[in-house]
C-alpha cells in the first residue's frame, strides 16, 4: 500500500548517527594494525559462485547446509552470497597467480557478509567482519603471529574478558583415521546423542562438540580425543605456536573440544570469547587450511587465516566503543553573517588539515553555540559582517581574528 511504513528485513540493522564513529574508529585500529605487521588490504566479491563454498567451506557444515543466501541470477547460475571470507580470498589467490609472489601472501579485509541464522544480540544476518588470511607458509611463527594480531586488536578495542581458547586438528589423514574412531564411538551412543548429531554421524562427526544437547554433552565428555591422537609433526607444529605464544605472553587455555563450523580448518585451531556476551561468547577466530588452495584449483599450499565479528567487537567492548569524532572549530554566523566568509573558512581549514563544521540549521547565535558544545568542538568562530570573532570553549575567553590563517595559528598554539 502507497504509504506504508517500510522496515529493513529482518536480521539486518542501520549503523545511525552516533554509532559510526565506534566502527569507523575500530576500521582504523585493524587499518594500523595490520598494516604495521605488513599486511596489505584487498577486497573480494560480496558474491560467488555457490559451489566455491560448497567445495571451499564443506557441503556437511551448517553454513553450507542451512545458513547461505543462494540464488539464481538472469543467466541460470547459481550465486551465494558470500557467508565467510576465506573461501573467496583462496579463489583469488588461485584465479590472480599469487602463488608467484613472495610467499607468505599476506591479506587482510573487512565487509559485510550474510548467513541465515536467528538473529540475536550482536548477531545479524547481514554483519561486517574483519579478517586476515597469511598464505604460502607453514611455518608456526605465522600461526602465532595471526593469533597474536588478533588478540591486540581485541585489547586495543576495549573487549571485556577476552579469552583465548586453542587446540590443534591435525593434518587430513590424521583427522580421517580419528574421525573412523570418533563415529564408531558416536555409534555406540547413538540413543544418547540428539537426532541432528546422530545424522551427521557419516559426514560430520566432529561437529559433536558444538551440540547444546545435554545427552550429546555427556557422550561427548568421553569420547576420544583428536589432540591425543596428533602424527609427531602436528605434535611438534602444535608445541611450537604455545612456545611462541608464551614468548609474546599471550594467555591461552588448551581445548581439546574446540572444533570450528568451517571443513578446511587443519592443525592450528583458535577461537578468542568475551565473558561480556553470555552464552554467545565468541568474538572471532580461525586456524590452518593447508589444503584449501589445492582443493579450489591452485598447487599445493599452506594458509591460516581469522575473522572476527564488528558487532560482536563493539558489543563486547561496551562504552569503551563509543569515541566522539573530534570537531575541532565550529563556524557560527551571526544575524545575517557573511555565509559565503564562513563557509570559505570551514573549507580553509580543513585544507589545513583542522576538523571544522559550520551552523546550516537556522539556529539563534545561542543555539549555534550550545550545538558547539554538543559536537564537543575545542573552540568557536563567530562570523558576521563586522568580521570575525574566536572563541576558546573552555575558557570561554574571545578575541577577534583577521581571517582562516589567524585562526589555524590559533589552533596550532593551542
Amino acid at each position: 500500500m502507497a504509504g506504508a511504513k517500510l522496515q529493513a528485513p529482518r536480521g539486518t540493522f542501520d549503523v545511525k548517527p552516533g554509532e559510526g564513529a565506534a566502527r569507523l574508529s575500530l576500521f582504523n585500529l585493524c587499518q594500523s594494525a595490520l598494516g604495521t605487521a605488513g599486511l596489505e588490504y584487498v577486497e573480494t566479491p560480496a558474491f560467488e559462485h555457490t559451489d566455491l563454498f560448497a567445495r571451499g567451506v564443506g557441503e556437511s557444515t551448517d553454513i553450507v547446509q542451512k545458513e547461505m543466501f543462494t540464488f539464481e541470477d538472469k543467466a541460470g547460475r547459481s550465486l551465494t552470497l558470500r557467508p565467510e571470507g576465506t573461501a573467496g580470498v583462496c579463489r583469488s589467490y588461485v584465479e590472480n597467480g599469487m602463488h608467484k609472489l613472495p610467499q607468505p601472501v599476506r591479506v587482510w579485509y573487512w565487509g559485510p557478509y550474510f548467513r541465515h541464522e536467528a538473529p540475536q544480540a550482536g548477531r545479524f544476518r547481514q554483519f561486517t567482519q574483519v579478517g586476515v588470511e597469511a598464505i604460502g607458509s607453514d611455518d608456526p611463527t605465522l600461526d602465532a603471529e595471526m593469533i597474536a594480531l588478533l588478540a591486540h586488536i581485541l585489547r586495543e578495542a576495549g573487549v571485556r574478558g577476552a579469552r583465548l581458547r586453542l587446540s590443534s586438528l591435525g593434518t587430513a589423514d590424521t583427522r580421517r583415521e580419528y574421525l573412523d574412531e570418533l563415529g564408531t564411538y558416536l555409534r555406540a551412543h547413538q540413543d544418547e546423542l540428539s537426532p541432528e548429531v546422530v545424522a551427521r554421524i557419516e559426514s560430520n562427526p566432529l561437529r559433536a562438540f558444538d551440540s547444546a544437547d545435554e545427552g550429546t554433552g555427556r557422550v561427548v565428555a568421553g569420547a576420544p580425543r583428536l589432540l591425543d591422537r596428533l602424527a609427531a609433526d602436528d605434535a611438534a607444529h602444535f608445541a611450537e605456536v604455545r612456545a611462541l605464544l608464551d614468548e609474546a605472553g599471550i594467555e591461552y587455555q588448551i581445548d581439546p573440544t574446540l572444533v570450528r563450523g568451517l571443513d578446511y580448518y587443519t592443525r592450528t585451531v583458535f577461537e578468542f570469547t568475551s565473558d561480556a556476551l553470555g552464552a554467545q561468547s565468541g568474538v572471532g577466530g580461525g586456524g590452518r587450511y593447508d589444503g584449501l588452495v589445492e582443493q579450489l584449483g591452485g598447487p599445493p599450499t599452506p594458509g591460516i587465516g581469522w575473522a572476527a565479528g564488528v558487532e560482536r567487537i563493539l558489543l563486547a567492548a561496551g562504552d569503551t566503543a563509543q569515541p566522539a569524532w573530534p570537531i575541532t572549530v565550529f563556524v557560527a554566523r551571526a544575524g545575517e553573517g557573511d555565509t559565503r566568509r564562513a563557509f570559505g573558512l570551514v573549507h580553509a581549514l580543513r585544507r589545513g588539515g583542522v576538523a571544522a563544521q559550520m551552523e546550516q540549521a537556522g539556529r539563534s547565535l545561542k543555539g549555534q553555540m550550545k550545538q558547539a558544545d554538543r559536537v564537543r568542538a575545542r573552540f568557536a568562530v563567530v562570523v558576521s559582517d563586522e568580521g570575525m570573532e574566536l572563541t576558546d570553549l573552555r575558557t570561554r575567553t574571545a578575541r577577534p581574528v583577521d581571517g582562516p590563517e589567524d585562526v589555524l595559528q590559533a589552533v596550532r598554539d593551542w
